[in-house]
């Protein structure tokens, strides 16, 4: 379950998934799985044991602060993504992507706190399962 509130994911961004893969692979076992994620290139997924448990992909060409190193991002569950980034401008945040969606995955945005760390904020898209029991 994704708790509001809690850590969910974590993302590695960096220029080399080749090099990056390599080196985490080796280092904690994982398996990395390739998927096509348009426009953006190549998304990996590490596996451990068969389950993802994080993410890694190129910069983008909205890649923000210029061209900051490799970094890794982690990802807050939160119910209503919408009113989290609309609580993040009040508290003097700023909202550096706005809400949108990931198809089969869920609703995301990113913003820096007052002091500039990165943040992701990701309202999970209810599971198929979820959903037919709630009917």
């Amino acid at each position: 379950m994704n708790e509001p509130g809690t850590f969910i994911w974590n993302e590695l961004v960096t220029p080399d998934q080749q090099i990056a893969g390599t080196f985490y692979s080796e280092l904690f076992g994982w398996d990395r799985h390739e998927v096509d994620a348009g426009p953006l290139g190549t998304y990996t997924l590490f596996r451990r044991n068969g389950q993802d448990v994080a993410g890694m992909m190129n910069p983008t060409p909205r890649d923000y602060a210029g061209s900051p190193p490799p970094r890794w991002i982690g990802y807050i569950a939160v119910a209503d993504v919408d009113a989290i980034a609309g609580h993040v401008r009040g508290l003097g945040g700023t909202v550096l992507e706005e809400p949108h969606d990931i198809p089969e995955v869920g609703r995301i945005c990113m913003f820096t706190d007052p002091t500039g760390a990165l943040v992701y904020v990701m309202q999970p898209q209810a599971s198929s399962e979820q959903s037919d029991s709630g009917r």
